[in-house]
C-alpha cells in the first residue's frame, strides 16, 4: 500500500498541481513528474523544483525519495517543467505514472 506522501504526489501528477514541502531540510517548490520506487524499492518521484531553497541553482531536476518528505501539501499554480532531457532518467526503475505517458497523451 502506498505512503499517504506517496499517494499525494501522486495525484498531483494528475491534477498537475504544485508540490511544496520539507526535503532535506529545505523548503522545495515542485513539479513532479514521475512517481514510483527506485532499484531499492524505495518510494521516489523525478521532480522538476522550480522555487524554494536549494543547496545549487535553480531550477533543476531532483529526485526525491518520498520517505524523506514533510509537511508535503499541493497548490494549484502554472505547471513548470525542465527542456528537453539530454540523458535517461535513472531515479524511477519501476514507474507508476509519468505525466507525458500516462496523463497528457490520454487528452
Amino acid at each position: 500500500m502506498p505512503s499517504a506522501t506517496y499517494t499525494l504526489f501522486r495525484n498531483a501528477i494528475l491534477c498537475e498541481q504544485q508540490v511544496v514541502c520539507l526535503y532535506d531540510g529545505r523548503v522545495r517548490e515542485l513539479c513532479p513528474h514521475i512517481i514510483g520506487t527506485n532499484k531499492n524499492g524505495e518510494e521516489v518521484v523525478l521532480a522538476w523544483q522550480f522555487a524554494g531553497e536549494s543547496s545549487g541553482p535553480l531550477p533543476q531536476w531532483r529526485c526525491l525519495k518520498l520517505a524523506n518528505v514533510g509537511n508535503a501539501r499541493t497548490r494549484d499554480g502554472r505547471w513548470h517543467e525542465g527542456r528537453s532531457h539530454r540523458t535517461t532518467q535513472t531515479c524511477v526503475s519501476e514507474i507508476d505514472l509519468d505525466i507525458n505517458v500516462h496523463v497528457r497523451k490520454r487528452r
